[in-house]
């Protein structure tokens, strides 16, 4: 502007002056020319001045009208290209900001004042940090800055920032920052900017739902991994504290046969009051929740008037905010989710449905985990029975044989400790110790003149005698529950070299269960059973006897384990394996 005006002044300068100097030498010649005497020259002298003073005037008026002409046709294209600028910034689809060495706004476009909600006007001149930045950034916004202008960063610097608009709220602008300059050198920062604030927000709305997800799934995996409801709890719990940020958790389950909440879990608790719980359904904060099947919240359990009956409980925790969720499955009040916050804290309506659905889920373990546990007592109770049955059955026979008191209680053990001397599994030892109590339930089918016979046995009754283990597999064999068991039944009679009964099996073709059984039957034979043929024998005789049946009628090592297990009364020697036994 001062170039402009300068040259303007040089230019009507020597307009005025070219135009005096032709005047005066013009007019002063024509005028000596065209007149002669002196009185009249001086006149016209006079003339010449005052023409000369209209023509200047006119002269003056001209070159100044014209300067102002020019001007203002400069003035009216700058301002063109001024709004011609103005509106390709105020359609620009981004902020455009420029920001002087002194912090301050020298301009902004229209989309940035919609951005922070001010007329343009009210914005440039104002300090862009102290006014526009959030507080707890400004101080890295305001280095970042310093370190543009001084020049130690490149042009093009990329970064996302945070704005404070006039009603309080922040957005995030993607920024990018080129340095201004001129002949001094950097005199500000232009920066073009893209809000992403609603772009940040899906993102983050996207990732928290991808979180829920995850969660609701985690659960899925933990119901479907164990029954067992503690271990379902506590790692329920920890997620819940994870997703929520909460400081603490717990969960109260109605007794099962009272309408009482009970501590079932906790976590984030300093001490362990709150294990103490136990509320009936309606009572305090949560028994409301569960009795109202809704959810309970309070601002400040500090306030007497809060409704929480437990205070005793979580004295020294420092609790403020407070949620009550009840636990629902199959239409029943299973439980109460708590959660506990030593700060203000509200779930806003979409954490409030999720909560929900965490606990649904929880739910279903809490369902699944009684139904698994009265399953359990129930296969407790059938399996009770079916034993107590067998072992009654046993009773029966025993007293039916006419055999010593408890024998059949006797071998059972036996046969079960020397089955675990030799390291069978215990799913199968339970198989042998039904299989030794029915040993001889076959016996059912031998007529009492045979079975009851004093003395031995005649050939023929003999031979019907040797059908009780056939008896016994068929009436066993129907049964599928007891079909594990059939070994001993079937096979007990059976010797090891090949001359027993009902199929002459011989060796290892005999099953492990009837081999150890025979063992079991025929020590309480010969050590406890006071036949009508035979007196019962010393434990050390009896001993001896065991070892002279090893090869022929028993196996060498079910007798070997059984001899160790008995070497107090039994010294152990090596049997020989190749010698004729005698049967006792």
């Amino acid at each position: 502007m001062e170039k402009r005006s300068f040259r303007s002044i040089i230019r009507i300068t020597a307009g005025y002056a070219v135009f005096g100097g032709i005047w005066i030498a013009a007019s002063d010649r024509i005028l000596e020319t065209l007149v002669a005497d002196p009185h009249r020259l001086t006149l016209l002298q006079t003339y010449k001045g005052w023409a000369f003073v209209v023509a200047s005037a006119v002269l003056l008026a001209f070159l100044v009208g014209r300067e102002l002409f020019e001007r203002e046709r400069a003035e009216q294209g700058l301002q063109r290209e001024r709004e011609s600028v103005r509106s390709y910034l105020d359609v620009a689809g981004v902020i455009l900001l420029v920001i002087g060495r002194d912090e301050r706004v020298k301009l902004i476009n229209r989309k940035g004042a919609e951005v922070l909600g001010l007329p343009e006007g009210e914005i440039t001149g104002r300090n862009w940090f102290d006014s526009f930045v959030p507080e707890r950034v400004r101080a890295e916004a305001r280095i970042g800055f310093q370190r543009l202008v001084a020049g130690e960063t490149l042009s093009g610097k990329e970064g996302e920032g945070l704005v404070l608009s006039r009603d309080g709220r922040e957005h995030s602008i993607d920024w990018l920052h080129v340095p201004v300059r001129d002949h001094t050198g950097i005199s500000g920062i232009l920066s073009s900017g893209e809000d992403i604030t609603g772009r940040r927000r899906t993102e983050e709305q996207s990732a928290c739902r991808l979180d829920q997800l995850a969660a609701l799934h985690a659960v899925d995996l933990l119901i479907a991994s164990t029954q067992d409801l503690r271990v379902i709890l506590k790692q329920f719990l920890d997620l819940v504290i994870a997703q929520f940020h909460v400081d603490a958790a717990d969960v109260l389950l109605v007794n099962r046969h009272t309408p009482v909440l009970e501590y079932a879990a906790e976590r984030g608790f300093r001490s362990a009051g709150i294990s103490r719980s136990k509320l009936r359904i309606g009572e305090g904060l949560a028994g409301r929740a569960a009795l109202e099947r809704k959810v309970i919240t309070v601002a400040d359990l500090r306030d007497p008037g809060s409704g929480f009956v437990r205070p005793s409980l979580i004295e020294g925790e420092e609790f403020i905010a407070y949620y009550a969720v009840p636990i629902i499955a199959q239409g029943d009040v299973k439980g109460v989710l708590e959660l506990m916050h030593r700060s203000p804290f509200v779930l806003d309506r979409e954490q409030e449905e999720f909560l929900e659905s965490l606990v649904s889920q929880a739910a279903i373990a809490v369902y699944n985990a009684a139904l698994f546990d009265d399953i359990q007592r129930s296969n407790i109770d059938l399996l009770l029975a079916y034993d107590a049955t067998l072992e009654g059955w046993a009773r029966a026979l025993d007293l039916r044989d006419q055999v010593t008191e408890r024998h059949t209680e006797r071998v059972s053990e036996m046969t079960v400790s020397i089955a675990r001397a030799l390291g069978v599994r215990e799913e199968e030892i339970v198989h042998m110790r039904r299989g030794a109590l029915l040993h001889d339930l076959g016996k059912i089918g031998i007529p009492d003149s045979i079975l009851k016979k004093e003395g031995p046995l005649t050939p023929e009754e003999r031979l019907i005698m040797q059908r009780h283990p056939l008896l016994a597999f068929e009436m066993l064999r129907p049964i599928a529950y007891l079909r594990p068991a059939l070994d001993i039944p079937y096979c007990h009679h059976e010797q090891w070299d090949g001359s027993g009964y009902p199929r002459g099996l011989k060796g290892e073709q005999i099953p492990l269960a009837a081999r150890i059984f025979a063992l079991a039957d025929i020590w309480d034979a010969i050590l406890a059973t006071d036949r009508t043929y035979r007196s019962p024998l010393s434990r050390s005789q009896a001993c001896e006897n065991i070892r002279a049946l090893a090869g022929t009628h028993l196996d060498p090592k079910v007798v070997d384990a059984f001899l160790r297990m008995e070497e107090h009364y039994c010294p152990v020697r090596s049997v020989p394996r190749d010698e004729e036994k005698a049967v006792a």
